[in-house]
């Protein structure tokens, strides 16, 4: 089955988004590092809620994975890619890791 790794960035008091740093920089040591064990990887910037309704995401970036195995292996070479997250945002990151259904 395959796996699913979503990243939201949300949108907080007194938080910050570098979109230039994290498509120039933080996207390629995600290909770097991740990239081999990935099938597809999208990355979606947050422009609103709902009509009339500002995003309470800066950023949503989903990865899918053949199956649990790469899935692990992808983490398992991610330290670099956790590591820079201080270099473009200083909101805390949620992730979600799912079975793709559909």
């Amino acid at each position: 089955m395959a796996v699913s790794l979503q990243v939201l960035y949300p949108v907080g008091a007194d938080t910050t988004f570098d979109y230039d740093y994290y498509t120039s920089t933080h996207m390629g040591l995600v290909e770097q590092h991740m990239g081999p064990f990935m099938t597809s990887v999208q990355a979606c910037k947050g422009l609103s809620g709902g009509p009339d309704t500002p995003p309470e995401f800066y950023a949503i970036f989903t990865a899918v994975f053949e199956d649990q195995e790469k899935f692990s292996e992808a983490m398992a070479a991610a330290a670099p890619v956790l590591a820079d997250i201080p270099n473009y945002t200083n909101t805390k990151p949620q992730m979600l890791i799912g079975e793709v259904i559909g």
